[in-house]
Formats: C-alpha cells, structure tokens, sequence
C-alpha cells in the first residue's frame, strides 16, 4: 500500500470521526452512576443469588461410580 493510499485511509477515518457526536465526561459519568444505582438490585455481585441452583458459578456435585 502506498503512503498516499494510507494517508487518505487516515484523512477518510478522520472525517467519520468528526461525525461522531460526542458528549462531556461530566455527563457521562453522572449518567453512568444513574445507570450503576438503577439496576444494582440485579447486580448479584452485590446482592448475590435468590438460591444455589440459580448461581452458574456453584461447584458442580460430582457424581462418582464405584
């Protein structure tokens, strides 16, 4: 590939960058800490499994055959 191929490669990925709408990081993270307190409820890290059957990380009983 050339160095002018690259560089329009570039100069198009630039101008589809500038497209991008964007927001203040202020914003987004109070918008995130919004999201994080709506749904901690269905956070089982936080509030951990209703039973053992409904946690996928629980060590499996093994069945041994003698």
């Amino acid at each position: 590939m050339s160095s002018l191929q690259q560089q329009r490669r570039v100069v198009e990925q630039l101008r589809k960058e500038s497209q991008l709408k964007r927001m203040n990081v202020s914003t987004a993270i109070e918008d995130l800490k919004k999201y994080i307190s709506d749904h901690e409820n269905d956070d089982y890290l936080l509030v951990g499994f209703h039973s053992q059957k409904a946690n996928p990380f629980r060590e499996k009983s093994s069945c041994s055959v003698l």
